[in-house]
């Protein structure tokens, strides 16, 4: 059971996807541009938006929030981009990595599937203010950093760091955190 719920009153959430038995998936191109390809379909059909993400080889963070402050609608995109990514990931390791790998993923403790990619729960801890929203842009961002990948956040490619960084755009569009009013203000 999740310790962390999306609810009523907090809008923007910071959450972590892994992969079962932390298996290094991301390492490769395919399933990273699986992964970024949902992310961009939810985020131009399904009303996500993604504030800040890094994607490390066998997890991801997102801050995120939707378009509309629905959560309800929050919580079924990012469902979505689980189960059909989830999907897509398990055909790219049972087709690409060794088989003693592709095994870690197939279960029969499942009543809906024979594989499992992501991890089952998910943790979406609400971000209540400044400081702690500012807490987690860090955190994300210094992941690869922490981890030994990169000298410098904005050096990962799959971050949202050179945005946040150095205003690059980047594989995933990022949205800062505003109303809709303030959003058509600024147009």
């Amino acid at each position: 059971m999740d310790r962390f719920k999306i609810v009523d009153g907090v809008y923007v959430y910071f959450v972590t996807f892994t992969i079962i038995d932390w298996l290094p998936v991301f390492i490769h191109p395919e399933p990273t541009q699986i992964l970024m390809d949902s992310m961009r379909y939810c985020v131009r059909e399904k009303g996500l938006r993604i504030n800040a993400y890094v994607i490390m080889p066998n997890h991801l963070h997102m801050i995120v929030f939707d378009r509309m402050f629905d959560n309800t609608r929050l919580q079924q995109a990012l469902s979505d981009l689980r189960k059909y990514t989830g999907r897509r990931l398990a055909d790219y390791v049972d087709d690409n990595l060794p088989e003693t790998l592709a095994k870690v993923i197939h279960t029969n403790d499942l009543a809906d599937r024979n594989r499992q990619i992501w991890q089952p729960s998910w943790h979406a801890e609400g971000l209540l203010n400044e400081h702690f929203w500012k807490e987690k842009l860090d955190y994300i961002h210094q992941n690869p950093v922490r981890k030994g990948y990169v000298q410098l956040p904005e050096h990962w490619r799959y971050s949202s760091a050179g945005y946040w960084l150095k205003h690059e755009v980047g594989d995933v569009p990022v949205v800062p955190i505003q109303s809709e009013e303030e959003s058509h203000e600024q147009r």
